[in-house]
């Protein structure tokens, strides 16, 4: 069964990357310089709307590689995968 995961106003699904833990060449890498909390743009909601009615898009756009803070969003797990839902402001920047 197939599942999938739609956000909805102005929300956002990040594909966490998970870095390496050795280089090609073999060496181990410490968790100290595995640190970087970046994920990979999945899919965006349509938008939130303000006040008078217009739509306000969403900042990021599928395939965007963005910086994530070290805590907020919802974690979710769908086989080996992890993903974060939050919303349009949680992103950090687009790298």
């Amino acid at each position: 069964m197939a599942r999938r995961l739609i956000p909805t106003l102005n929300r956002v699904l990040i594909e966490k990357i998970i870095p390496p833990s050795k280089t090609t060449a073999g060496i181990l890498l410490p968790e100290s310089s595995t640190k970087l909390n970046s994920g990979k743009v999945v899919a965006v909601g349509p938008g939130a709307k303000d006040k008078a009615g217009n739509l306000i898009p969403v900042a990021v756009k599928e395939g965007d590689t963005v910086l994530l803070p070290e805590y907020g969003g919802t974690q979710v797990k769908l086989g080996d995968k992890e993903y974060v839902f939050c919303a349009n402001f949680c992103p950090v920047c687009v790298i």
